[in-house]
Order: structure tokens, then C-alpha cells, then sequence
């Protein structure tokens, strides 16, 4: 369920701009080329807390009724996107997540200062218990991606692509709920959004394809950043206004895109964020000068 009403726009993802602005992080946009085709990544990875989650936990905590603790559910990075966020604006958190959650990413949230708190096999069974607990008096629970602020903050990234590299004529993105995508869609204009999950775990491919929120299976190596189950109702209803493609991916060619990201630019980030070049690489990607988002990096790398 939305937790706000479900009407946005670029209006709202700019406003969500100028609001996180002093938080978050710009980050930068490279121009490369891979196999000698040229494109544009937006490292994102790079941003504080090591993914995009920063900016949609930021704004909704700075537009939402007043609060000393905030609460979220994650298979990891929205946990640490919210843990961040509450440090930053000195505010009180409880994370919630499942018992499989990535050990990085659960040390990653108790280093920023939140309480983490392991319940269940899946993030929708976390996110049950965090929305019973964040229902005692002072909590508000931040919902990873079906909540408008939280969209909006997402979209930010969106602004800051277009007005570094208005070139672009589509922006590649990878899909957990759908809240990246809705904002990116709602920030970019007639530019077409691409969302790409692997293809066992496809809540925004399957959500689309039924007009509806349906559920779907959870199984894929990039689980812990793309695990939700369904899609939102509002980023559903946020791309289904705009001009968007939906693409899969195999495991395999995750893990081959993120080597390929380190082999050739330098670039270690978990296999979530390689999503977006693992379709570019299979030709599978529409336009002539693609925007990939290259969305975070919350992996242990160690040295062989």
C-alpha cells in the first residue's frame, strides 16, 4: 500500500533535489566505451553508503511527519540508505532484515549507527515485523520504494544525468520494487527508462506485464539489492505514464558484466549494479547513447 497519495512529478523530484542537496552526494557521469561502443555510466556507487538508497532515505525523512526513530526493512542497501540518512540528520533507526542478509551489508548498517535487528528467510517477512514495530508511538517506517518522498528522492539521480549528459537519449537501470525506475522516469523527460532484473527475479518485469502488482520469485545472485517480491502500486503507476522497456538478464551474465566493469574501467560494485551493462552487452539496450546506472557497491572485495 502507498503511503502517500500517488500523484507525482518532475516537480516533485526536483523540489526532492534541492532538499537532499546538502547531504548526498553529485555523483559523477563518465564517458567510456566498451567494445568499442560508446556509452555513459552514472557511478552511483559512489554515493555515501554506497548506493542510490541514500537519496530516497533522505528525502523521506526530511518531508515526513516528524519522528525520533525511523524503521526500514532490506535485504541490505535501502537498511544502510536509511541507517545513513538517520545519522546524518541525528535521528534514532531500526533496521530490519532477513537472516540471509550479506554480512558486509550487515556490518555496513550497525557501522552507521542503526539497530539491526534479523527476522525471517525473505524481506517481506522482515518488512512485516519492522511495520509492527515501527507502530509504537515516535516510529515511521520508510518503505524502500512504495512511498512518494522516497520515489522522488530516487529521481534526484535522474536530474543530476540529464543536466551532466543531456546527450543521453535512454537511461538503463537496475529493478528491485520499481522505486529507481519511477523516479528516473518521473526526472528524465521523453527519455526512454529501461529496467533490467535477472530473470528469476522479476517483480517490476512481471508487474508491468500483468498492469497490475503480482508476485513473483526471488532467486538470483543479486538477490540482497533486488529482492522484492512485488512491485509498488506507485512506481507501477508511475511507469505505466512513461515511455519505459523492461529487459532480463541471466546470473551469469551479471557476474560476467560486473568482471567486465573491473576488467575494464576499475570498477567493483556488486552484481545488482552490473545489471544495466549485462543487458548493454547482449545488445538488448535501445538508443544510441544509453545512460547506465552503475547503482552500488556493497560487496566485499578482498584482495586474492
Amino acid at each position: 500500500m502507498t503511503t502517500v497519495a500517488p500523484v507525482l512529478t518532475s516537480t516533485d523530484v526536483h523540489a526532492a533535489a534541492q532538499r537532499i542537496g546538502r547531504y548526498a552526494r553529485r555523483t559523477p557521469v563518465m564517458h567510456t566505451e566498451i567494445d568499442g561502443r560508446a556509452l555513459v555510466l552514472k557511478l552511483e556507487y559512489l554515493q555515501r553508503s554506497g548506493s542510490f538508497k541514500l537519496r530516497g532515505a533522505l528525502n523521506g525523512l526530511l518531508t515526513g511527519s516528524p519522528t525520533d526513530h525511523v524503521v526500514a526493512a532490506s535485504g541490505g542497501n535501502h537498511g544502510l540508505g536509511v541507517a545513513t540518512a538517520a545519522a546524518l540528520l541525528d535521528m534514532a533507526a531500526t533496521v530490519f532484515v532477513p537472516e540471509s542478509v550479506p554480512a558486509m551489508k550487515a556490518r555496513y548498517i550497525e557501522a552507521a549507527g542503526a539497530r539491526l535487528i534479523r527476522h525471517g528467510s525473505t524481506v517481506a517477512e522482515a518488512a512485516e515485523a519492522a511495520s509492527e514495530f515501527a507502530a509504537q508511538p515516535g516510529h515511521r517506517f520508510v518503505h524502500p520504494y512504495d512511498d512518494a518522498a522516497v520515489v522522488a528522492g530516487q529521481g534526484t539521480l535522474g536530474v543530476e544525468i540529464v543536466e551532466d549528459a543531456p546527450e543521453v537519449d535512454s537511461v538503463v537501470v537496475a529493478a528491485g520494487g520499481g522505486g529507481l525506475a519511477a523516479g528516473t522516469a518521473l526526472a528524465i523527460g521523453d527519455r526512454t527508462t529501461v529496467t533490467v532484473e535477472p530473470t528469476n527475479c522479476r517483480a517490476v518485469h512481471d508487474g508491468l506485464a500483468a498492469g497490475t502488482p503480482v508476485d513473483s520469485p526471488v532467486d538470483s545472485i543479486a538477490a540482497s539489492a533486488l529482492g522484492a517480491s512485488r512491485i509498488g502500486e506507485l512506481p507501477l503507476a508511475v511507469l505505466r505514464g512513461h515511455d519505459v522497456e523492461s529487459l532480463l538478464v541471466s546470473d551469469e551474465q551479471l557476474l560476467s558484466a560486473r568482471d567486465r566493469l573491473w576488467e575494464e574501467l576499475r570498477i567493483a560494485v556488486e552484481p545488482a549494479a552490473a545489471a544495466p551493462l549485462a543487458a548493454w552487452l547482449a545488445g538488448q539496450v535501445p538508443g544510441g547513447m544509453p545512460c547506465l546506472v552503475i547503482c552500488g557497491a556493497n560487496a566485499d572485495w578482498k584482495a586474492q
